[in-house]
């Protein structure tokens, strides 16, 4: 038997600081390369800035699942439960609001240690649906929703700096 060296936690308010660096330091590192250096510093400096992400944490409507490989802090999940795609209203829906991996554990397992606390949640608190939004262009991140069984159910726009793009809306029925 192999046991993993991820473990998960529930973030709580005293982790917020750390959320919101690593948010920044992960999107940063993921997305830099395929947006303008204007639209990276734009989005950073004005929708995506520490004080707001430090205040994300704590929100009841809010759940944050830190991840640890062999101890050191590998990634995160925010899950959301609130308002919904009109093509999900009528259902108990969690969204995967973000799910970040520190670039040095990618391929590592903390994604998908993530991804199973989070469905395992949905299921626990008894929701029909969990869905997320991916960026069209994140092939990466589309296949490994792909592989634990999401499909797409619409699209919705993301305002990066002053880049408006398609994210695809991606869902998994429980």
């Amino acid at each position: 038997m192999t046991i993993s060296p991820v473990t998960i936690r529930f973030a709580t308010e005293s982790d917020a600081e750390l959320i919101a660096d690593m948010s920044r330091s992960t999107f940063y590192e993921t997305f830099a390369a395929y947006n303008s250096s204007k639209n990276m510093e734009l989005f950073l400096k004005e929708q995506f800035t520490r004080p707001r992400l430090i205040k994300e944490v704590g929100v009841p409507e809010n759940t944050f699942l830190l991840a640890y490989h062999n101890k050191e802090v590998a990634g995160y999940v925010k899950l959301r439960q609130g308002d919904v795609p009109k093509q999900l209203k009528g259902l108990r829906a969690l969204e995967v609001a973000r799910i970040y991996v520190v670039k040095d554990f990618i391929g590592k397992g903390v994604g998908k240690e993530l991804m199973q606390a989070s469905i395992d949640i949905a299921k626990d608190r008894k929701l029909d649906v969990i869905w997320l939004a991916v960026w069209e262009k994140n092939d990466r991140a589309f296949s490994f929703y792909n592989s634990w069984g999401f499909e797409k159910f619409g699209t919705q726009v993301f305002l990066l700096g002053m880049d408006l793009q398609k994210d695809w809306l991606m869902k998994k029925l429980l």
